[in-house]
């Protein structure tokens, strides 16, 4: 059987930086606490919890100390609420997402109404929205946008790991709604290049496979997204680790691939691949 893995694929730089953030602090012996998990990713948050880093799920169950945003980003409310309730807070915000969080932030200022293409209830999505102001709101469908009392004048941008592809058709349906009432509507790309690359990758070796094991966590949406683009292909599964592979999935299967969303580790990859060859052996 041969086994391939996308030439690009795991850890990011807004993943790698943000862990290499949290592990610093935590390596001065400092009690540190994430609000919500630092990465999308259990194997990760386990670690971590091992150098003394805990998660909790509402600014309400902070008491002082020190508490990290994770890297998905939090809205300026929230970081308002961080310091009020006596917290020094570390900040790792994927970069990419810092600079989807401008943009929010300025096309408000600017009196633009803020449609996001996401996730309403994703951390990173409710984090835009925050930015964006009271003139905002978030969808994947665009048909179902109420368009009654939007201002005339909006800026469309996403949710930085959606497709490149969902977005351009959520934006152009989008702007044949909008164009009767609207005056201005900027379109801005705010998509992360690094998972655009993963999920390009992903597409190209899921063509030249007869199965795609995408590794990552559940409730990862760039994972998700890699399952999907791939699905499109040939036959996807997707697993958060090397114990949920199901022997049948490679009966009859010649060529698999290996994908990894942006916050699964190497060791977790490294796990499925000897899986894969310890059930090809039999």
């Amino acid at each position: 059987m041969d086994i391939q893995k996308a030439r690009e694929l795991g850890f990011c730089f807004g993943v790698r930086r943000a862990i290499r953030i949290i592990e610093a602090e935590a390596g001065k012996g400092q009690r540190i606490v994430t609000l919500g998990p630092i990465v999308h990713n259990k194997t990760v948050v386990s670690r971590l919890k091992g150098l003394g880093v805990d998660v909790v799920d509402s600014v309400d169950e902070l008491n002082g100390g020190i508490t990290a945003i994770s890297s998905h980003g939090v809205s300026p409310a929230v970081m308002e609420k961080i310091y009020a309730a006596g917290n020094t807070m570390i900040d790792t915000t994927c970069p990419t997402v810092r600079s989807a969080q401008q943009t929010a932030q300025r096309l408000a200022k600017a009196g633009f109404g803020v449609i996001i293409f996401g996730e309403e209830r994703h951390p990173e999505v409710r984090g835009l929205l925050g930015w964006a102001g009271e003139h905002s709101l978030a969808s994947q469908d665009a048909d179902s946008i109420v368009l009654d009392n939007l201002p005339k004048r909006i800026g469309i941008m996403a949710q930085t790991t959606q497709t490149h592809d969902d977005f351009i058709r959520f934006s152009n349906r989008l702007m044949e709604r909008l164009l009767p009432q609207s005056r201005e509507i900027r379109v801005v790309n705010t998509l992360c290049q690094e998972t655009h690359k993963r999920q390009s990758a992903a597409q190209e070796l899921a063509g030249q496979s007869d199965l795609m094991i995408v590794v990552g966590g559940h409730n990862s949406a760039n994972t998700r997204r890699l399952a999907e683009v791939c699905s499109t292909v040939v036959e996807t599964h997707h697993i958060e680790n090397a114990g949920e592979i199901d022997t049948v999935w490679l009966t009859g299967k010649k060529a698999v691939g290996i994908t990894a969303g942006a916050s699964t580790p190497d060791e977790a990859i490294e796990q499925v691949i000897e899986r894969i060859r310890s059930i090809a052996a039999g």
